[in-house]
């Protein structure tokens, strides 16, 4: 008997998975004009104003009845128990069978990766799932107390289910590649507002950032890691609107040796989780250029900012630690300044500084 039972609800389930979201509604909106023409015909002018129909549609075909609205007429009476609740009711199982199977198929497609997210916008892409670096980038990322409410996106190519999906600012979707035009529609690419591009390797890494520095709009920012250093260079020769690095540990391993501490430094300037932390600011608007003593002493003063020095664009280009006093800085430059927290522009005075 109970093997009947599950063959029975098995078969529900596929007829219920195969009926289309058109067919329920059309079939539902049938049902609720029938039983409109049919009290016309019963005379029941209680039940057929807009809204009283409406709730006791609802109130009556599913069952909870609660009696203040509900057929005078034998005729009526009749309809409702024969035609009206019998049919709604299956109708209403299989609306209740579609959402769940929606809700399912949505929390399934999350965790899989199989979800399209064409419709995201102003979000952060990271491209490749390193276990514990890929983790430490989204700590450090959502540590930013005063970052912009991006949603973080990572893309994959490889069979895996959601690292993430205990983090409610962390969406997951896997590619076949990632640099086939139309799987990265799948990732929205042309309306990302950060890229990080952190591949299975170097070569993995420069074939993906080549492809999306020529898909993502011109606002975009692109940061690419490399082993190579010689990768990254080639990079940036073709990719302007790329910013690539690729590991210093040498170098800190060497000053840290000649001057004990500096690794530390090092750790404190790029991590956001505890302590004074590297952050960057576009020069807004001011009619004059202004010299780097003003916005030193101004950033000093007003958020105990300390600036480490300017660049004439984003990527870095044309920069200048410590630079002198004297030094002119322009509307667009690049701060590049150490403070506890990140200073919006909206909060610095520019005009008085001119």
């Amino acid at each position: 008997m109970n093997l009947v039972i599950k063959k029975i609800l098995v078969a529900i389930r596929r007829h219920i998975h195969y009926v289309s979201w058109t067919s329920v509604v059309s079939l539902l909106a049938a049902h609720m004009l029938l039983t409109w023409v049919c009290l016309f015909a019963a005379k029941e002018t209680e039940l057929l104003g807009i809204n009283q129909f409406i709730y006791y549609y609802i109130v009556t075909t599913s069952t909870v009845g609660y009696g203040d609205l509900s057929p005078s007429s034998d005729w009526g009476k009749l309809f409702v128990a024969l035609v009206q609740i019998p049919i709604g009711l299956a109708l209403f199982g299989v609306v209740l069978g579609k959402v769940g199977q929606s809700i399912t198929g949505l929390i399934k497609a999350s965790m899989t990766g199989d979800k399209d997210y064409s419709g995201q916008s102003e979000h952060i892409l990271i491209f490749g799932y390193h276990p514990s670096r890929t983790r430490k980038m989204i700590n450090y990322i959502l540590a930013d107390n005063k970052r912009l409410e991006r949603r973080i996106l990572l893309a994959v190519d490889e069979q895996m289910t959601h690292p993430f999906s205990d983090n409610p600012h962390v969406d997951f979707v896997r590619l076949s590649s990632f640099t086939d035009v139309d799987e990265l529609k799948r990732v929205a690419i042309d309306g990302a507002d950060k890229v990080i591009v952190d591949g299975n390797d170097d070569d993995h890494t420069f074939t993906t950032a080549l492809k999306i520095s020529r898909l993502v709009h011109s606002s975009c920012h692109i940061s690419a890691y490399f082993l190579d250093e010689s990768k990254s260079e080639m990079l940036r020769e073709h990719c302007k609107n790329v910013e690539s690095t690729s590991s210093k540990s040498v170098e800190i391993l060497v000053r840290s040796m000649q001057d004990p501490g500096s690794s530390r430094i090092q750790e404190e300037l790029l991590s956001t989780l505890h302590g004074d932390t590297q952050f960057s600011l576009e020069v807004g608007d001011i009619k004059q250029n202004v010299k780097f003593e003003v916005l030193f002493f101004h950033f000093k003063k007003q958020f105990d900012a300390t600036i480490l020095g300017v660049a004439h664009n984003r990527i870095g280009e044309g920069l200048d630690l410590n630079p002198p006093l004297e030094m002119e800085i322009k509307q667009g430059d690049i701060l590049h300044y150490m403070s506890v927290e990140r200073v919006l522009s909206d909060e610095v005075d520019w005009q008085s500084m001119s």
